[in-house]
């Protein structure tokens, strides 16, 4: 019977953030001044609890948490890049790491030199790192930049050679961290490419670090969720990250701190004065299942007369702004009076739309869009179902959707 891949038992990490502010005491004390010395204080960080956990060879595992879960650590960890402070992990087979950028390459050697480099780390002839050269530049992209030193590269260009080395140079385990997102979206898919088929057809064993849960989705069966350095749960991916999203409350709270104390705020005429979101039940979440609808409820009141009264929602990326799908809704026509108060309830469909977070904006303003009055914004979680076809629905495969909404008066 095979023996496991990865084996982790009672790992801890700690951090004596005491200890450094002591070693930069004598620089620190001659910066501010002898009458003003720092305080040397021990501080223990735990940065991981007592973790264990098997992954089976061939296995995929994704581990997620918010920064500062211990996720960095674990990985570094596990291959011997820094010392448990108790327990121990056993990793059995040739290794290929990409930990952050820095790490791995000589940064005075070109990208020629650390390529072979690499492969002289994990015992490889020379020949076989020759025999797979061309397809790991190729697949970096740094042609032009082959006999350049590394330490004049990009943070992308590292990162791409980086990933083609690893993956190239037949690791028996591939241990990849959040680097991946500094490459360009058409690097990461290849990445995610080329990591599925390490997996499934060559049965390579990956331990995945990633907050692009589409992807921890997409690549693993199994997630390993993290909270200050402890496991909070391991099992099926989709489980996971519905109980890591539904412990994100503060993500999408417009209801406390998006709203906040509106007397010192700058809006218009007509402004919300509460603004909540809920299931069909009447329950308030912050993450939905698969083709949940979403109920988004909310309250106004006019300090001025305005002619006519709009509302505008929108989910947009919270990375790069792109936004992925409006309402644009007349609420009144007519005359909205000073004083006035009211509200409304909007159910909104989420079939079509892709798996991922979203921020949501909620806008009042006049119904033809010209004037703009209030607007509250949030950041959303939401599971949604995947694209069932990227080559016939060319519409979802870019990320759009067409939002289907009710809106009723309150």
């Amino acid at each position: 019977m095979n023996q496991p891949a990865i084996e982790a038992y009672e790992l801890s990490k700690l951090y004596d953030l005491g200890k450094a502010r002591e070693l930069a005491g004598g620089w620190l004390r001659r910066l501010v001044g002898k009458g003003r010395t720092a305080r040397a204080e021990s501080n223990l960080l735990t940065a991981l609890n007592r973790v264990s956990f098997t992954v089976k060879q061939g296995e995929a595992v994704g581990i997620i948490g918010a920064n500062g879960a211990g996720k960095s650590t674990l990985l570094k960890v596990l291959t011997r890049v820094t010392a448990p402070s108790s327990g121990h992990g056993v990793v059995r087979g040739r290794v290929g790491t990409i930990l952050e950028v820095g790490t791995g390459f000589h940064a005075e050697l070109t990208g020629r030199e650390n390529v072979f480099l690499s492969g002289a780390i994990l015992g490889m002839p020379q020949q076989e790192v020759r025999a797979k050269f061309d397809d790991i530049i190729e697949f970096a992209g740094v042609e032009k930049f082959v006999d350049t030193p590394v330490k004049r590269y990009s943070s992308g260009m590292y990162v791409r050679l980086a990933f083609a080395v690893a993956a190239h140079l037949d690791p028996d385990i591939l241990v990849v961290d959040e680097v991946l997102a500094v490459g360009d979206i058409n690097f990461q898919k290849r990445c995610l490419q080329r990591m599925e088929d390490e997996t499934r057809r060559q049965g390579r064993t990956i331990l995945f670090v990633s907050h692009n849960l589409q992807a921890i989705r997409t690549l693993c069966s199994r997630a390993i969720l993290l909270d200050h350095g402890a496991v909070i749960q391991d099992g099926p991916t989709s489980e996971v990250i519905q109980t890591y999203l539904s412990s994100q409350k503060t993500l999408i709270d417009v209801s406390a701190r998006a709203l906040g104390d509106r007397k010192n705020r700058t809006a218009g005429n007509v402004r919300f004065s509460r603004v909540w979101i809920t299931d069909q039940a009447g329950t308030e979440k912050w993450s939905f299942r698969p083709g949940e609808s979403i109920r988004l409820g909310f309250e106004y009141e006019a300090f001025e007369t305005v002619p006519t009264l709009g509302l505008y929602i929108s989910f947009t990326n919270p990375n790069d702004g792109t936004t992925l799908s409006t309402i644009k809704e007349p609420l009144k026509m007519s005359e909205v009076s000073r004083g006035e108060r009211g509200g409304y309830d909007v159910t909104i469909e989420t079939t079509g739309l892709r798996p991922g977070s979203f921020a949501l904006s909620i806008c009042l303003g006049n119904a033809d869009g010209s004037v703009f009055e209030d607007v509250v914004d949030s950041n959303v979680n939401l599971p949604f179902l995947e694209i069932e076809s990227e080559e016939t629905d060319m519409h979802r495969r870019s990320g759009y959707y067409d939002m289907t909404y009710r809106i009723v008066a309150a």
